[in-house]
């Protein structure tokens, strides 16, 4: 489950994404699985509760539960190293990294390129493959990108 690639972003499992939280036993034995979406009116967010539901069901717990929870809210915070990485890999920019001891920081800061790691980079549209993304220009190797906001 936690390697279910997320339907926006699917070079990068829900488990690193830090979109599925806890896998408990509730409070009746059922197992209970629950997901933080990105942001509120997330379109993928159906597709990942039947996917989860899916793998449930696969694993013998056909009457397993998938619960939304929305507080506290999902932040960039929560993508993992491993997960930093693979967007990086994959070209995407991965949002700042939070501080170890306060939240994160929004702006526009320092954005490295994933193609050639040049700092000399600037935005280019707020409006990136998907809501969570936006389009950053490097002007060391001239390729555009897509970089995650931080939130």
């Amino acid at each position: 489950m936690m390697a279910l690639p997320d339907p926006e972003l699917p070079v990068i499992g829900l488990g690193d994404l830090g979109v599925v939280g806890s896998v408990a036993p509730g409070a009746d034995g059922v197992l209970e699985v629950e997901i933080t979406p990105t942001y509120l009116g997330c379109p993928a967010l159906a597709e990942i509760t039947a996917a989860v539901r899916d793998v449930l069901t696969a694993c013998g717990h056909p009457d397993g539960r998938v619960r939304q929870v929305l507080a506290p809210p999902w932040t960039t915070d929560r993508i993992t190293p491993e997960g930093r990485r693979k967007l990086a890999a994959h070209g995407i920019a991965p949002p700042v990294t939070p501080a170890p001891d306060g939240p994160v920081p929004v702006g526009l800061g320092d954005v490295p390129c994933p193609h050639c790691g040049a700092r000399a980079t600037r935005p280019h549209s707020p409006f990136g493959p998907s809501r969570c993304q936006s389009v950053w220009w490097c002007t060391g190797c001239r390729e555009p990108f897509p970089h995650v906001t931080a939130l």
